[in-house]
């Protein structure tokens, strides 16, 4: 009994010292291997940069969370309404009056542009038209409540701008020099070139506002820059209907502004052709400059992505 107890425990310590053996060479062997993950993880983050170039390239960029029920007790908000109409109503008379003596004093619509701008920019910001409220809408800069109450009040404003210059006209009677300007009628073959040059310059408008707000903190260089903007598109737009085409100039590029020029038809064969003329206006005038306006701001984001600009 007494031989046969070492050899018991003989077995069990060779037993255990190769049982301990091979775990030491496991963990030899894993430590190259732990090397590969690193390579791997690398290409992973190489991916997920690339991805997120266009991160947040459609999220919320207003600060507030806006809604029906919230945006009717700020204060602020109907000081910034009372802005658009005031500013909007100043932008639609000056383009009355220049409407009036043309394209001459381009220069000193621009000068005054910039001023209006100035004094209603801590209001709203100063969208003025509603090409530019469309695209900040689309591009999540203002609530869709903001967005479209603001597009009213721009319209009253070009209406109270149209009262006024209304009211001057009745009262000089037949010693007027001049009518109240009117958009002229859509000739045969017109419609895409005038629908062209309304979107081309919305996107100039667009493009330039969206830059614009870039310098928001320096109001007269947003106003600068917005008026410039205005100036480029009005400038093409003149010289592609005058000088290439040898019609009157008929763009508007400002929705608000164009619906106080007789844009509608007030007559015509029957019921349809007057609907029809409706729709072509409220197309030309209104609907695809304001995709254009959408067009100029998305390029402008786009822009800045590639650039990698905040």
């Amino acid at each position: 009994m007494a031989t046969k107890k070492p050899k018991t425990s003989a077995k069990t310590t060779t037993t255990k010292s190769k049982t301990t053996k091979p775990k030491t060479a496991a963990k030899t062997v894993k430590k190259p291997v732990s090397e590969a993950p690193k390579k791997v993880v690398e290409k992973k983050e190489i991916v997920e940069e690339k991805k997120s170039l266009f991160k947040g390239f459609f999220a919320k960029k207003y600060e507030e969370n806006e809604g029906i029920l919230t945006v009717f007790k700020n204060p602020k908000f109907y000081g910034a309404l009372i802005g658009e109409v005031i500013g909007t109503a100043l932008v639609t008379l000056m383009l009355f009056c220049f409407s009036l003596l043309g394209m001459t004093n381009l220069a000193t619509s621009v000068i005054v542009m910039i001023a209006v701008y100035v004094a209603v920019y801590a209001f709203s910001g100063a969208c003025l038209n509603p090409i530019v409220t469309a695209g900040m809408m689309a591009t999540r800069r203002l609530s869709v409540i903001r967005g479209v109450m603001y597009i009213i009040a721009e319209i009253v404003g070009a209406w109270l701008a149209w009262l006024i210059f209304n009211s001057f006209h009745l009262a000089a009677g037949d010693a007027a020099y001049y009518d109240i300007p009117v958009m002229s009628a859509i000739g045969e073959g017109q419609f895409w070139i005038l629908a062209m040059i309304e979107i081309l310059g919305a996107v100039i408008i667009g493009f330039f506002f969206a830059r614009a707000l870039k310098y928001k903190r320096s109001a007269f260089t947003f106003a600068a820059v917005t008026a410039g903007g205005l100036a480029l598109a009005a400038t093409i737009g003149f010289v592609v209907s005058v000088a290439f085409f040898s019609f009157q100039s008929n763009f508007i590029m400002n929705p608000a502004a164009a619906l106080m020029l007789n844009i509608f038809p007030t007559a015509g064969e029957g019921f349809g052709e007057i609907i029809g003329g409706i729709m072509q206006a409220l197309s030309l005038y209104a609907i695809l400059p304001m995709i254009g306006g959408v067009a100029g701001f998305y390029l402008s984001d786009f822009n800045s992505k590639l650039v990698g600009e905040e």
